[in-house]
């Protein structure tokens, strides 16, 4: 007899669960689907971004190598990296347009390279450390085409021990000061970078020789 009632139990759960599949089974099919396509579409962006930061660094490497040729233009050596910018990742985006810049200021177009760098230093969707690099880069080759004062205000946020820049900052504002015929403030300027252990040796050094020719 318990055969009879274990078939007969077993025969009514298959009933429950059809109807339950019934019921439910579409549901229930459509929320794994949607968990498998949740971790496929995962996965799959994780090999897509890969994928294309891979790629962005052999473009970038192509690109540097490009330009590393003596017998390469340096304006076309700026429009390769230029060229990189609408598929590369953020970060290799950013140093694309930081070599475009510096590519442009080389081919003599001083102007443009001023004006790329003013752009990325103001691009709030960029690295801090990236954009505080812009603006050195700007007030450096600044000098002697935008008012000396004008750079050493730009530069004066960026002069604090806390930024990694702020020796070469210090050097360019010092530069500045000194174009603008205020060699008191220069003298002082480069005499904080000599004493300065934090800086960067050539900046030390290239500090001295300034005060060296100041007489200071």
């Amino acid at each position: 007899m318990s055969d009879i009632f274990d078939e007969v139990d077993e025969e009514l759960r298959a009933d429950r669960a059809q109807q339950f599949l019934k019921r439910y089974g579409t549901w229930i099919a459509g929320a794994m689907m949607l968990v498998v396509l949740g971790v496929a579409g995962q996965q799959g962006w994780r090999w897509w971004e890969n994928r294309k930061a891979a790629q962005a660094a052999e473009a970038f490497l192509a690109a540097g190598a490009a330009a590393a040729l003596p017998t390469t233009d340096a304006k076309v050596a700026a429009e390769a990296f230029t060229a990189l910018l609408p598929e590369a990742p953020a970060g290799y985006r950013t140093l694309a347009r930081l070599r475009a810049a510096a590519l442009t200021a080389t081919a003599g177009d001083t102007a443009a390279a001023l004006a790329q760098w003013d752009a990325l230093s103001k691009d709030t969707g960029t690295e801090a450390l990236y954009r505080d690099l812009a603006s050195l880069l700007w007030g450096l080759h600044a000098l002697g085409t935008v008012e000396p004062a004008q750079i050493e205000q730009r530069l004066a946020p960026l002069a604090v021990p806390t930024n990694p820049w702020h020796a070469s900052v210090q050097e360019v504002r010092a530069l500045a000061a000194l174009q603008r015929g205020d060699q008191a403030a220069a003298r002082q300027g480069l005499q904080a970078l000599a004493n300065d252990v934090t800086a960067p040796q050539g900046v030390r050094e290239r500090a001295g020789r300034l005060l060296a020719g100041l007489g200071g």
